[in-house]
């Protein structure tokens, strides 16, 4: 197996430098910064910034989401982290001034978002006594709406959290946003919620967000808002900064007024289980409008004026499954296998999707590793594919300069070579032997990969069928392996002699076929009969194409395979 490596990594020092990763990164990320010269991270910095900033430019400015947020979030994580591994000025996160803002009546808090279970189980346990609510984190735009005497008389876009855009002219076209509080509401009422694109009837797990936080920022972005585009916004009401203290109470009085899904969609919850149950009831149901995931919120939470533009303690975020995930290659191995299929892995530093830790993604192929062009250093995006199964979707940032790889000749693997261990046939020669003992070849009880590697580390396997000589004294030399190890190995070893020659001729790599098709006209499966077969003869019988029919013939005029058989069996009836 070739493996080609980027970069150990070494350890965050500093009093502050700790706490700000782990704020950052998953526990499998936490803790390391990577062994770079000053030349590769200044280069590796420079590029996440340009691609970070490209992605904030286009959100902010022009109101297109370019990546999804779990990977924005992960590549910012990882930003700030690398600025801090290597004592670089950390960059502002871009804004737009092109308008001129107004400023909030209540600081719009933002969210800290907890992706790790554990660590959102802490956090649950050490605030059930005040009271938990779970809501869905709508994904859309945060607003914040100014009612006076009744009068919808301000929207504002969060902007910074201190100030944002006058959306008061939209707000007034959009018909999911009450112009009137009935005449009992209090004179100055603040409200804080999300304006979404609607979409009824839209399951996250299924249709994922599919451009709809893109979708109500380019609405509001508009110059002015059509009667038909207004229609399509919606609006999901998340907090009352100034109302009762109690959840309840507030969750009440939004009710009478009209915002019947913010009482629907917040729940009381008693611990971690129920909060799962809701992301994942959200997750995989039905809601009126696209979300990434849950937010938690205490029953109570401090007086309005206190409240800062900030991650509050009293609510916190816990998105749903990553669907796509930055990762960062660390090694290419290149594995041969039996057949002599060289298939490239690429092995990353540990990164979360779909609520599991991914640690490699196999690239299929010699021909799709060349396409992509993936060296260990690059920054890649992953998905799921089938829903199980980590795939390459996109190369973002490539690692300059570009590290040289010696990969393997593919013109020098293929189904027959590799029959003995020689240089640079170590993989496919012990995937060979592997093959030949598994339930599929001569099924050979206890006898693995492991076993093969033991022997090949001794010196006592040069050849395909090396290990018919062995005898248990030889095998019990072997370090770890005691007496009884030894002889249940040689008695699978010798067990393997009596399966029927179709066994053996499929454990030493002969192209799959009907076994009924090996059969001579007198009823016999004859190997000499076999090995004079062409391809014309093969291509007589039902399901042998052209390619099968030449790898017969290949297969049985090679000399080596010709040896093995001729020391097996002999003409003989199929078994």
């Amino acid at each position: 197996m070739y493996r080609h490596s980027f970069g150990a990594r070494r350890a965050i020092h500093g009093l502050w430098a700790p706490l700000l990763v782990c704020m950052s990164l998953s526990p499998v990320q936490a803790d390391e910064c990577p062994d770079w010269t000053p030349t590769q991270a200044d280069q590796a910095l420079e590029a996440l910034q340009t691609q970070v900033s490209e992605w904030d430019d286009a959100y902010y400015r022009r109101g297109e989401r370019l990546v999804e947020d779990s990977v924005y979030d992960q590549a910012r994580s990882r930003l700030t982290a690398w600025q801090t591994c290597f004592d670089v000025p950390a960059t502002p996160l871009a804004r737009s001034s092109s308008e001129e803002t107004i400023v909030h009546p209540v600081a719009q808090t933002g969210l800290a978002k907890l992706d790790e279970p554990q660590a959102l189980a802490n956090w649950v346990e050490r605030r059930l006594q005040d009271g938990l609510w779970v809501q869905p984190k709508v994904d859309g735009v945060a607003v914040t709406l100014v009612y006076e005497d009744g009068r919808l008389t301000a929207a504002i876009s969060r902007g910074d959290g201190h100030r944002g855009q006058d959306w008061l002219s939209h707000a007034e076209r959009i018909v999911t946003i009450p112009q009137q509080l009935p005449a009992d509401s209090p004179p100055r009422v603040i409200l804080q919620g999300e304006l979404y694109h609607r979409r009824p009837g839209h399951i996250q797990a299924e249709h994922g967000s599919d451009g709809a936080r893109s979708a109500i920022i380019g609405l509001m972005a508009r110059h002015e808002l059509d009667a038909v585009s207004a229609n399509d916004i919606g609006l999901f009401v998340w907090d009352w900064p100034s109302g009762p203290k109690p959840m309840q109470a507030r969750l009440t009085a939004l009710e009478s007024w009209g915002f019947a899904d913010s009482a629907r969609l917040t729940r009381p919850v008693t611990g971690m289980d129920d909060v799962t149950r809701w992301r994942q009831h959200w997750y995989r149901g039905q809601l009126p409008f696209a979300t990434d995931g849950v937010v938690i919120r205490q029953n109570t939470r401090p007086e309005p004026v206190d409240w800062q533009p900030e991650p509050p303690y009293w609510a916190v975020a816990w998105k749903h499954p990553a669907q796509r995930s930055l990762a960062m290659v660390r090694d290419i191995d290149f594995r041969i296998g039996r057949t002599g299929t060289i298939t490239p892995v690429l092995q990353l530093h540990p990164t979360r999707l779909d609520d599991r830790t991914i640690r490699r993604v196999s690239l299929g192929s010699l021909d799709q590793w060349q396409e992509w062009d993936v060296r260990p250093g690059d920054q890649i995006m992953i998905r799921l594919a089938g829903l199980t199964i980590p795939q390459l979707a996109e190369v973002l940032i490539r690692a300059e300069p570009r590290p040289e790889l010696d990969a393997p000749d593919s013109d020098r693997y293929h189904p027959l070579s590799c029959l003995r261990l020689t240089t640079g046939c170590e993989a496919q020669f012990l995937a060979r032997l592997a093959w030949l003992s598994d339930n599929e070849g001569l099924d050979m009880a206890g006898i693995g990969e492991g076993t093969w590697q033991r022997l090949i580390d001794a010196g006592l396997i040069e050849g395909l069928l090396d290990w018919q000589a062995l005898t248990p004294t030889q095998l019990e030399a072997l370090p770890g392996v005691g007496e009884a190890r030894a002889t249940q190995w040689h008695a699978s070893f010798q067990a393997s002699r009596h399966r029927s020659l179709t066994r053996w001729l499929k454990a030493l790599g002969m192209p799959p076929v009907d076994e009924r098709i090996l059969i001579n006209a007198d009823g016999y499966l004859d190997l000499s009969e076999l090995r004079s077969r062409n391809r014309h003869d093969w291509r007589q019988h039902p399901g042998i194409g052209t390619t099968t029919a030449e790898r017969l013939v290949a297969f049985f005029a090679e000399p080596e395979i010709v040896s093995l058989l001729s020391r097996l069996v002999r003409p003989t009836t199929l078994q």
